[in-house]
């Protein structure tokens, strides 16, 4: 069996030569000695025609290894609450395996993080940053892992799992935190909050940002992965975080009052 892609052509192209042509002209062609080697990325999931720019500048700036884990929301409700999968996945540029020996040492060290497929058969929030994965990385190997709604505690729990893991792989791995920010707001509103939950993130406080998205009610999808992340990447020793690029769909829609926020941000 293996994860057949569900938004290609939709949020992305499905034609493989169009996919690279997008992607080259979403990803600046940085030189790989001014390229950082950074434990996270945090990038936007929408369709690359409104958040494919944050993504790509993101990316862009780092060194992506032959492993990443891809942590993003559960939107389709099915599965379980951290669902790793374990099934190679079949993208328009090529096959992606399951890094076997990560995910081997996840499922070894965690109780609350499950094997589970079901939870990625329809869900875009991983999918779409793969194909920007693979045009950096050309031997990429990922571990997905779909996350629904759970207590800091979780993912505090989580986070300490995931950190044993990848230092039992001995391997680079880089984490990815798939999110959008503030949902079907007027701008400013959206960038006020959006800028709330920022600046926890750049000052590196997973339950500051925990607590700021929950207590202003900010409808940023991947507020889980993004803390589940932090907090690991903190564990493995993260000193700073930068943000590459915050906007919002109406830059292009000309809607600016109902925007979804996007963000690129690397923490190292």
């Amino acid at each position: 069996m293996t994860r057949q892609p569900v938004v290609s052509g939709r949020f992305y192209p499905g034609n493989p030569s169009v996919l690279r042509q997008t992607l080259a002209g979403l990803i600046p062609p940085i030189p790989e000695e001014e390229k950082q080697s950074a434990l996270a990325v945090v990038v936007p999931h929408a369709g690359y025609v409104y958040s494919g720019a944050v993504a790509g500048e993101t990316f862009a700036g780092v060194r992506v290894p032959e492993t990443a884990l891809i942590l993003g929301p559960n939107h389709t409700g099915n599965g379980r609450p951290l669902a790793m999968g374990v099934s190679d996945w079949d993208m328009p540029l090529g096959p992606v395996p399951i890094a076997r020996s990560l995910a081997v040492a996840i499922h070894k060290n965690s109780e609350i993080i499950v094997d589970d497929d079901v939870a990625h058969q329809q869900e875009h929030s991983l999918e779409v940053q793969v194909p920007f994965l693979q045009f950096l990385q050309k031997n990429l190997k990922i571990v997905p892992i779909v996350v629904s709604h759970i207590s800091y505690d979780d993912c505090r729990r989580a986070a300490h799992d995931l950190t044993t893991a990848i230092r039992e792989f001995g391997k680079p791995v880089l984490m990815v935190a798939s999110t959008d920010m503030t949902h079907y707001e007027p701008r400013p509103s959206a960038s006020a909050k959006d800028h709330l939950a920022l600046e926890r993130i750049l000052a590196l406080d997973p339950q500051g940002l925990y607590e700021t998205i929950v207590g202003n009610r900010i409808s940023m999808c991947g507020i889980m992965p993004t803390t589940i992340t932090l907090l690991a990447a903190l564990e493995l020793g993260a000193t700073r975080a930068e943000l590459v690029r915050y906007t919002d769909s109406g830059a292009v829609s000309g809607d600016t009052n109902q925007v979804v926020g996007y963000a690129g941000l690397v923490i190292i």
